[in-house]
């Protein structure tokens, strides 16, 4: 064994002073704020959409565009942004968090949100904001900025994703990289459906969740999101788990939208907006936010579009996965956005 450099005794959790030292370094999330002001919006098309408005009125707006679909906004997403730098705009996607109807997938399509987040931006008097995807949030961003670049000031996206068959197999078929990597997770997954039903887990869940077995149909929605989140960091605690489980109107609506958005790649032609982001966004900042680990949105998708866009930024971050509360991920992401010169 070859000697190396002495770090400093370790703590219980086997964390080192000089790695401790370290991680006290990193930007950490803003205090908790209220918002100014919170209203519904009207679609037009039956669903009623929650929005918030917090931090400097009279600041640069952003827009934050949460994963999912069906995961609704939080309180800790208004954190991520310096509250004297931005007016921080968030809102929950068709029938997620405090829209409704709540779970609906009628007119609920990726144009459709598109068509919600311009209309929001109508609504509020915002000529030009900078847009923040995470997750599904990041195909959301993609999507939106290649239809409506000129309403964009800045692009920043977390794990990204474009709802192609590949990046679905990653993390819900037989073979794909949460299969190999955590097969513990996956198996109590994919054993919920007849061997029949296997070849394609998409359609299969999406039967379960029709069920007229209620009790079929509640393992179903809880499988379906478990995997995700027992995938989502390096280490997922149980009780961050338990947390993120505990909220029964969350799994519905996460469970159902993701399976509805996923058997139809998301109502979008990735690979399209792949091709023509790089055009599209050519005159605005573009950073893609990336943990080396990620198993829910991985690597790859990230590096094609940052190839794709040579003008923009990849923020690779080691010893990370999926999760946005990860430190180091929280860390870039407030970094990046207090650096951003964006303007009122």
């Amino acid at each position: 064994m070859t000697r190396g450099r002495a770090l400093g005794p370790r703590d219980k959790r086997g964390a080192t002073t000089r790695e401790k030292e370290k991680m006290s370094e990193l930007l950490t999330p803003y205090p908790d704020i209220t918002p100014y002001e919170t209203g519904m919006m009207d679609t037009g098309d039956g669903h009623s959409l929650y929005w918030e408005k917090s931090g400097n009125k009279n600041g640069a707006p952003v827009v934050f565009l949460h994963g999912g679909p069906g995961s609704g906004t939080l309180p800790r997403h208004r954190t991520l942004f310096n509250p004297e730098k931005y007016n921080i705009i968030l809102f929950d996607q068709r029938g997620s968090g405090k829209s409704t109807p709540h779970a609906s997938l009628e007119n609920n399509t990726t144009p459709h949100l598109i068509k919600d987040i311009e209309q929001l931006r109508a609504k509020l008097g915002i000529k030009k904001w900078a847009v923040f995807g995470t997750s599904w949030g990041a195909a959301l961003a993609l999507a939106y900025a290649d239809a409506h670049p000129q309403s964009l000031t800045a692009l920043v996206v977390s794990g990204a994703y474009l709802s192609r068959d590949a990046e679905l197999h990653d993390l819900y078929f037989e073979g794909g990289v949460v299969s190999r990597v955590f097969p513990d997770v996956f198996e109590p997954y994919i054993a919920l459906l007849p061997p029949g039903q296997r070849a394609n887990p998409l359609k299969g869940y999406q039967a379960l969740f029709k069920s007229a077995d209620a009790g079929a149909r509640a393992a179903a929605l809880d499988r379906w999101t478990r995997l995700e989140k027992k995938v989502s960091q390096l280490v997922v605690t149980d009780e961050e788990l338990s947390a993120d489980m505990a909220d029964p109107a969350f799994v519905l609506a996460h469970s159902l939208l993701e399976n509805h958005y996923w058997l139809h790649n998301s109502f979008m032609d990735g690979d399209r907006i792949a091709r023509d982001i790089g055009e599209k966004t050519k005159n605005i900042p573009v950073h893609f936010v990336q943990g080396r680990y990620d198993m829910v949105c991985t690597f790859a998708t990230a590096w094609e579009l940052h190839k794709a866009v040579p003008h923009s930024r990849l923020h690779v971050i080691d010893n990370t996965g999926h999760a946005m509360r990860e430190p180091k991920t929280t860390h870039t992401i407030i970094d990046i956005m207090n650096k951003l010169e964006v303007r009122p």
